[in-house]
């Protein structure tokens, strides 16, 4: 059984959307993928050392991560140095502005523990509507297909 760890931010409700549809994806594979889910705060350096595969979704801030995502890699940045080598991740966000900004702190900081990225960041602008939530199912798909079939 593979480990996917999902971890999230959510104030406005927009990234909880969008995580609960990067959970329905990712939970097609629930006979291969043990998928743990967790809100930025809670997530701890345990639950970064047992992901075989990760998953983080940020609101876009000011530009940036929420401060809640930016906590997490904070807290687990050093104690997790050289343990999460390889790591595969993909991000989502949910932006009030373009997100790329919020793209490239975490691309920046994905390269310092690093992680390999596998799937394009996907930004959501706005209300969330249907196709960016089937666009969520398909990235939570993809990354436990990917786990699941050993690919990542």
């Amino acid at each position: 059984m593979k480990r996917l760890l999902l971890v999230y931010h959510s104030q406005s409700g927009h990234t909880a959307r969008l995580m609960e549809a990067v959970r329905q994806g990712a939970g097609e594979f629930a006979d291969d993928v043990e998928l743990r889910v967790l809100r930025a705060f809670d997530a701890s350096l345990d639950d970064l050392l047992w992901a075989q595969g990760l998953l983080i979704g940020t609101p876009e801030n000011f530009g940036y991560l929420s401060g809640a995502v930016k906590d997490f890699l904070d807290r687990t940045y050093y104690p997790a140095e050289g343990k999460t080598l390889g790591l595969p991740w993909a991000m989502f966000v949910s932006a009030g502005n373009d997100g790329t900004g919020a793209v490239r702190a975490l691309e920046r900081i994905a390269t310092g523990y690093g992680w390999t990225r596998v799937a394009e960041a996907l930004i959501v602008q706005g209300e969330p509507d249907e196709a960016a939530l089937s666009r969520c199912r398909e990235l939570g798909q993809t990354l436990a297909a990917g786990l699941a079939c050993g690919i990542f």
